[in-house]
């Protein structure tokens, strides 16, 4: 994909997507391909990633408040159901993790990313 078309595929997840979108758009800028809020029966995949043969299910926490551990066991559940890797982005400063919910994170194999918002 030639990085005209690239740029305006992020243009416009940012635009429609909002903060979804600018996560989205990191992965396509990376070569992924990017698929959002792909519906599940444990509720929507904020953003279903493909990139070199692998999966990754993606779940992004933005509120100022801890991460609850009802959404790492969502995320859980969300990846092993359409077989992938999960992912926990954590979007701006407000979000935090305690220790039990990272000791759950590494248990569970879910992968932390931490994105500042622009």
């Amino acid at each position: 994909m030639g990085l005209a078309r690239i740029r305006l595929l992020q243009r416009v997840l940012r635009e429609k997507y909002g903060i979804y979108g600018e996560v989205a758009a990191r992965y396509v800028e990376a070569g992924a391909h990017v698929r959002l809020m792909h519906p599940t029966r444990y509720g929507p995949i904020h953003i279903l990633v493909y990139k070199d043969g692998e999966k990754y299910v993606i779940e992004v926490f933005k509120a100022s408040t801890m991460v609850p551990r009802e959404t790492v066991e969502a995320l859980k559940k969300k990846a092993d159901l359409v077989r992938a890797k999960p992912i926990l982005v954590l979007y701006g400063d407000g979000p935090k993790l305690t220790d039990d919910i990272y000791k759950l994170c590494k248990e569970l194999g879910i992968k932390i990313r931490r994105i500042r918002a622009q």
